[in-house]
């Protein structure tokens, strides 16, 4: 019987022959078209390891020193991946170490090395490809800590930047990808997601992100390299994206086969007014509003460093969108902001986590944002393992749903450092160490998402049953949270790591942070619990870096 199945060479639909093969390092006693049968006779108290191969289109004879070979080959790749950017470590406290080598494992195990400089796949077993805004995301909960990331993926997304309008594939000119796929159905478009362009965001994101990466690196180069597509991008916000006219950012799928909501929250029952009624298109979402305002202010602070005499039109546009969603989203007896805007202008009075995003892009006013703080800390949105996407007791709140009342974990992260960056620190570290409870219970590998029941004594969080895990912007979570808690800002072009009145949660009395790269300086960073109140100490240090502390 051979050891080795014959290469599999199936032609799809699409005329392209695909194939594989398979090897075994003892013959099965049975080989069919798709089982292979072993049969083995083992002396008591002995065993037998049993080696299989598969290749692309021959495979070498597999036995234990390949395997051993291609095991080190692997933890090599690893450890490169690791290597990249400061290392954050939490003193003593051995679980919150194991949840934060897990989280970077994570982060290097579905970061895959393109062309165009790593890029983070969404997560594995249903999306391991390129998404645009899981990458944009991902990169940025990262960004204090590898920028080299970001930069990998603000070159991958501007290669594959749309530059013509397609209702099946939702692009238009400047718009930025939201997921690309491969395989046969891709190819014949049976389903547009070869290369899909229906995400409102994603785009908002991508000039946003080019601007945080900017300020941490200083990198005016690669920023230079970006500008033709940052400025298409911006095109894109000021025509397509804005189809009413109205000032705002919207969508409404172009086919029938894209995606009818196109936020991060795309389920088809996401979005909705307070009776539960799906709105009318074109819907302009929340958090969208929150990303464009960003991208805008972006664009003035990059435009004035490389000299675009347009600086001063697109920070005059920032604010005038601010205005106008203080003026449209709020809901002044709820406190809070609607989740979007229906296609007459009605507000969608849904209470939901996207208003955490506006918090995290700074747009509200300090006073508003308070106000969204104090009713996202409540028992509506706290379900005692981080925050639900919806608020308990609005229609459709389902804690067993996609979206309607799970908890994401980089939803809570944003949700958090936008708390955070509006001076809030105690209820951050509270909600980090409600995640870090999550994660003890996934053996420190956050999931996609899980159910949003709330926190009983001696129950675990409810697993949702489909979730991704790994999966990237999840296991970036710790780290945006803690940049959060530490109240740890970065600009390159200073040389100035700032320290602003720092937190740690309950139970990290130290945490320390090592080859913090900041311009061609680096610094050392530690962290620790004294009489109530953390203190920040430099260690080693090299070049022209300085740190403030503040608060």
């Amino acid at each position: 019987m051979p050891r080795r199945r014959p290469p599999f060479t199936p032609t799809g639909l699409d005329g392209v022959a695909r194939t594989g093969c398979l090897a075994f390092s003892e013959p099965p006693a049975r080989l069919s078209a798709n089982r292979a049968e072993f049969m083995f006779s083992l002396p008591r108290g002995r065993s037998l390891d049993l080696f299989v191969e598969c290749g692309l289109d021959a495979c070498e004879q597999p036995d234990e020193a390949r395997w051993r070979w291609h095991a080190i080959l692997a933890r090599l790749a690893m450890r490169r991946r690791l290597r990249r950017g400061a290392i954050v470590e939490g003193g003593r406290n051995q679980g919150f170490n194991d949840w934060l080598r897990q989280s970077r494992a994570d982060i290097a195990l579905l970061v895959t090395d393109l062309p165009t400089g790593p890029y983070p796949y969404a997560g594995t077993p249903w999306f391991s490809t390129p998404f645009g805004r899981d990458g944009i995301i991902t990169a940025w909960q990262m960004l204090w800590i590898d920028p080299g990331l970001a930069k990998g993926v603000l070159t991958y997304l501007a290669s594959r930047q749309a530059t013509e309008t397609n209702a099946f594939m939702d692009s238009a000119p400047g718009k930025i990808m939201h997921e690309t796929r491969g395989g046969e159905m891709s190819v014949l478009g049976e389903v547009p997601f070869g290369l899909y362009y229906g995400g409102v965001d994603t785009t908002c994101l991508f000039i946003a992100l080019a601007g945080a990466y900017a300020k941490r690196t200083n990198d005016y180069g690669t920023i230079r390299a970006l500008w033709p597509h940052l400025i298409a991008a911006a095109g894109w916000m000021s025509d397509y994206g804005d189809s009413n006219g109205d000032g705002l950012i919207d969508y409404a799928r172009a086919a029938d086969t894209g995606l009818s909501n196109q936020g991060w929250k795309d389920s088809e029952d996401s979005i909705f007014h307070a009776d539960g009624r799906f709105p009318k298109g074109p819907i302009a979402l929340l958090e969208v509003q929150g990303y464009a305002f960003a991208a805008w202010k972006a664009l003035a602070e990059m435009g004035a460093v490389l000299g675009d005499g347009r600086a001063l039109e697109w920070a005059a546009r920032a604010e005038a969108l601010r205005a106008l969603v203080e003026d449209r989203y709020w809901m002044e007896d709820e406190g809070f902001y609607a989740i979007a805007l229906d296609g007459d202008g009605e507000q969608c009075r849904a209470v939901a986590s996207n208003a955490g995003h506006l918090l995290f892009m700074g747009l509200p006013s300090h006073e508003r944002a308070r106000r969204v703080t104090r009713r996202m800390l409540t028992a509506e949105f706290r379900s005692g393992w981080g925050l639900r996407t919806l608020a308990k007791g609005q229609a459709r709140f389902n804690p067993m749903s996609y979206h309607n009342g799970s908890v994401w974990p980089h939803d809570t992260a944003l949700a958090a450092a936008g708390m955070a960056r509006y001076g809030e620190r105690r209820a951050v570290a509270m909600l980090l160490g409600e995640i870090y409870g999550s994660a003890a219970h996934f053996q420190m590998r956050l999931p996609e998402l899980f159910c949003g029941f709330v926190r009983e004594t001696g129950e675990p969080p409810i697993a949702y049953p489909v979730a991704c895990l790994p999966q990237a912007w999840a296991a970036g979570s710790v780290f945006l949270m803690m940049q959060s808690v530490l109240g740890l800002s970065i600009d390159a072009a200073e040389g100035l790591v700032e320290v602003n009145n720092p937190a740690l949660p309950a139970g990290l009395d130290r945490l320390s942070i090592t080859r913090l790269k900041v311009g061609d300086g680096v610094i050392d960073l530690h962290f620790q619990r004294l009489n109530g109140h953390v203190v920040v100490m430099p260690r080693e240090r090299s070049g022209a870096v300085n740190l403030r502390a503040t608060g």
